[in-house]
């Protein structure tokens, strides 16, 4: 990513592609298409997520959004609140150059799979590490915050850069 491009103040997230292809001339702000459940239809053109996670709709949608925003549990569904194997969407979406990034992470035991065992941080690591997500979307910044304070490479400061005086 170019430094420009973190300097942007805002992403724009929407459902509808024809939206987004709408604003796409209208601002240089990052846009990413949220998928919802694969079975469900877009409000705009009918289709279902399904339909529109598919190589040929992700080449066409690359011209107007920087990434996709898909529901967690599209990407790794679940089986009785456990992990299942992961679909392909993430590679599918890296090979076409996209963004991956998936909503919503909460800290509630109700929204954590059992495989993390009440432990949002668990939780991060196994998107951002192991499935290799981009970025993701939550209800709990601060805890978000905190999982990247701990796991960013140690940045020295000043005091530590200038030694021990003489």
């Amino acid at each position: 990513m170019s430094e420009d491009w973190l300097k942007q103040p805002l992403f724009i997230q929407c459902y509808a592609p024809t939206s987004l292809i709408y604003i796409s001339n209208m601002t240089n702000s990052p846009k990413l298409l949220l998928i919802d459940e694969t079975t469900v239809r877009t409000q705009d053109t009918n289709q279902s997520y399904s339909e529109i996670t598919s190589n040929g709709y992700l080449k066409f949608i690359r011209e107007y959004v920087t990434g996709i925003g898909p529901w967690k549990d599209t990407i790794v569904p679940p089986e009785n609140n456990h992990l299942g194997p992961p679909t392909d969407l993430v590679a599918r979406a890296h090979a076409l150059n996209l963004q991956v990034h998936p909503y919503t992470f909460r800290n509630e035991n109700q929204f954590l799979h059992f495989n993390f065992h009440q432990d949002p941080y668990a939780e991060y690591e196994y998107w951002l590490g192991k499935i290799g997500v981009d970025g993701l979307f939550t209800d709990f910044t601060g805890s978000l915050h905190k999982y990247q304070e701990w796991t960013a490479p140690h940045q020295p400061n000043e005091e530590e850069c200038r030694g021990t005086p003489a």
